[in-house]
């Protein structure tokens, strides 16, 4: 969960959903959109999906769950000595 959901607001088979972007220069930001709109309108219930971004709040990295940080971390231990070998001209 990137904390993007800002929130959902649900009134009859109306479903409106505000989302926060990491940046305004998101190059995925139009496909995050149409697949909220897509998921949320598969939904059963739901006639009608409104996805809109905000800017407030400003997303940040502590919006982040615990899941989504593990698996965006580098595994550093792993990567450097491959980054000194190269530095060194040598291949891995």
């Amino acid at each position: 969960d990137m904390g993007l959901i800002e929130s959902i607001r649900i009134e009859d088979r109306r479903v409106s959903v505000e989302m926060v972007l990491t940046t305004g220069w998101c190059p995925f930001a139009s496909r995050l959109l149409e697949m909220v709109e897509e998921e949320v309108g598969n939904l059963s219930g739901v006639d009608e999906v409104d996805v809109e971004v905000v800017w407030d709040p400003t997303w940040t990295p502590e919006r982040m769950s615990e899941g989504a940080r593990e698996k965006l971390r580098l595994p550093l231990e792993k990567l450097a000595p491959l980054r000194e070998a190269r530095l060194r001209g040598e291949s891995p």
